[in-house]
């Protein structure tokens, strides 16, 4: 059975932001500096505005010593949240004989 997510998830750069710079006292800037981005990357996705690849997530299970399923799966929740959103379901397929 299908269950419909109902509240979006927490997006991933909201966890980064909110769980880990904050709490460590770290800027955008300087976590930027300390992984060799642009404090732009950084910002586009505490904001959103760019999800989390599987190379980011190792970037971060490295700097924050978690590991890069957490930012993964914190990526496809949202993902498939987004989806179900704009999906139009289809009829379920049946018995076709091949």
């Amino acid at each position: 059975m299908k269950t419909k997510m109902l509240r979006q998830p927490t997006p991933p750069g909201e966890i980064l932001l909110h769980e880990f710079l904050i709490p460590l006292g770290v800027s955008q800037s300087a976590f930027a500096r300390h992984v060799g981005w642009t404090q732009p990357k950084v910002n586009e996705i505490v904001t959103g505005k760019r999800g989390i690849t599987p190379e980011t997530a190792m970037v971060f299970a490295d700097a924050f010593n978690t590991t890069p399923q957490l930012w993964l799966n914190l990526q496809l929740s949202l993902d498939l949240w987004r989806a179900q959103q704009k999906h139009k379901p289809v009829k379920r397929l049946a018995g076709i004989a091949s």
